[in-house]
């Protein structure tokens, strides 16, 4: 039996699809059943938070794999005290629980020692990296899917970027993908602890984001850096009452100290094409609209 968070989005969906195919028994720690009715005839459900001990721990016991990602928080309080107290429930459910091994979801900035919004993945590594089973933290990069904000704006012909010079190519990868690496990770053997980093077939620029968009779509698409003076005042205007973290990740990323680079991680590479990922994501936006 296998066990895992976050099965009701991209990464969990792609990663339990992944272990339905190979017949493997799953439970799966949700917060609410009512999104993962898809799933009620084929995998076990445990209701419960995250930071909820108890329900982690019933998930995880007896698994001979789990899978665990901290849900996503862009917008965290300073010095990210939800992100610790659910990483210090995830730890607390392992040592309980004492799975076989575990992988855990990471990221390409987990390592980075300035100050920004990736920081908490680095904390997640801290607090399971001397587990006392087998762990590996799969590092990913950036998400094609973050493209989705930009589809309604790429049917107009014009999107906006903070990845900056908009024609520099940073490691990308599908969610798909992730939970497919994920998946064959935790049907692995391993001893102690391994970090393993996970990008798509080639690097992407919001310049090829731009170009991919209009060949999809059938007319130019432009693409536009947003001034780095306007960031902040934007955040705000968009809800964020604590966007520094955010920024410091995307100057991050912009001046190459958030960046693949670990001398002792192994590399893997998903075979999501940026073509394939947008296609989806402009799939799914014509069904939403057809809804």
């Amino acid at each position: 039996m296998y066990a895992m968070t976050g099965l009701t989005g991209q990464v969990g969906g792609a990663l339990a699809e992944a272990l339905m195919a190979e017949d493997v028994e799953l439970r799966a720690l949700v917060r609410d059943p009512a999104r993962a009715t898809r799933w009620q005839r084929k995998v076990e459900l445990v209701t419960g938070e995250i930071a909820d001990v108890a329900a982690l721990t019933q998930t995880m016991r007896g698994a001979e794999a789990v899978f665990v990602m901290l849900p996503p928080a862009f917008d965290p309080r300073p010095g990210f005290p939800d992100a610790r107290a659910m990483i210090e429930s995830v730890r607390e459910a392992l040592l309980a629980a004492r799975p076989a091994r575990v992988v855990a979801l990471s990221t390409i900035g987990a390592r980075a020692v300035q100050p920004n919004l990736l920081n908490q993945l680095g904390l997640f590594e801290d607090a399971l990296r001397d587990l006392p089973m087998p762990v590996t933290f799969l590092r990913a990069a950036w998400f094609m899917e973050n493209a989705a904000w930009d589809v309604a704006p790429a049917r107009e012909g014009r999107i906006t970027s903070f990845l900056q010079p908009v024609s520099r190519a940073i490691p990308m990868v599908s969610a798909g993908d992730v939970g497919r690496a994920a998946a064959s990770l935790m049907r692995q053997n391993w001893r102690g602890l391994r970090m393993v980093e996970l990008e798509g077939p080639a690097p992407v620029s919001p310049e090829a984001i731009a170009g991919t968009f209009a060949a999809l779509i059938g007319h130019p698409v432009d693409v536009q850096p947003v001034p780095r003076d306007s960031w902040e005042t934007l955040f705000r205007d968009q809800g964020m009452a604590n966007p520094l973290p955010r920024i410091q990740m995307l100057d991050g990323f912009n001046q190459g100290w958030i960046a693949f680079g670990d001398p002792s991680a192994e590399r893997m590479k998903g075979a999501t094409t940026l073509a394939q990922a947008l296609s989806a994501l402009l799939a799914r936006d014509r069904a939403s609209a057809a809804e």
